[in-house]
């Protein structure tokens, strides 16, 4: 844990309709002291959204050539790089030469973070995907942070549900990118996610 970090300890009970993901978690999170709480929640949800075999949070902000959440593979080869807020241009296109899964989870507007790259040269950008958890309940979830905390979180058609106690938080994850591929619900039902992704629109690959 890095100097001057304070713990926390999550217990997630992770049930993602979504991908068929199914866990009870205990979760130790290293807080900077330079991080925010958004910054950290936002972590969290990015964890439990990505949940796979062989998942782990990287060091945190005391690290920072290395991506906030890593997915290796059984034999230590990187699978995922997750990244937290507004990286910069080179530092995703590094993170599409190391790894083939690349995502974005912003805890602001992702258009800032669009705008920041708009016309910058990112390797793969095509298959880059911004995330973005509802503000309303990144704000919510630190009200009510702690440093002990136990709750069920339910992900279903690309909505958080997250119980804690008798309260219930909900809240949409944006997904901009192609992998895997979003739905969109309109007044017809469920639509198609469309044929290109907005962050390929505004970048170069």
């Amino acid at each position: 844990m890095a100097l001057g970090a304070t713990m926390y300890v999550f217990e997630v009970r992770l049930a993602d309709a979504d991908r068929g993901v199914y866990e009870t978690l205990t979760l130790r999170v290293a807080r900077h002291p330079s991080e925010t709480a958004e910054y950290l929640v936002t972590r969290l949800f990015a964890y439990c959204l990505e949940y796979a075999e062989g998942i782990a949070f990287s060091k945190g902000l005391s690290d920072p050539d290395e991506p906030a959440i890593s997915v290796r593979d059984l034999t230590g080869v990187l699978q995922a790089w997750i990244d937290i807020g507004a990286p910069d241009a080179a530092r995703l296109h590094k993170a599409a030469k190391a790894a083939p899964n690349v995502a974005v989870y912003v805890h602001r507007d992702p258009d800032q973070l669009l705008t920041k790259l708009a016309g910058e040269r990112i390797h793969r950008a095509d298959a880059l995907r911004v995330c973005a958890v509802d503000r309303d309940l990144l704000a919510a979830f630190v009200e009510r942070l702690d440093r002990r905390m136990d709750f069920d979180l339910a992900i279903s058609d690309r909505t958080i549900y997250l119980s804690l106690g008798d309260e219930t938080l909900t809240g949409a994850v944006m997904n901009g990118g192609s992998w895997p591929e979003p739905r969109y619900r309109s007044a017809r039902g469920l639509d198609p996610p469309p044929t290109r992704s907005p962050v390929v629109d505004r970048l170069h690959v």
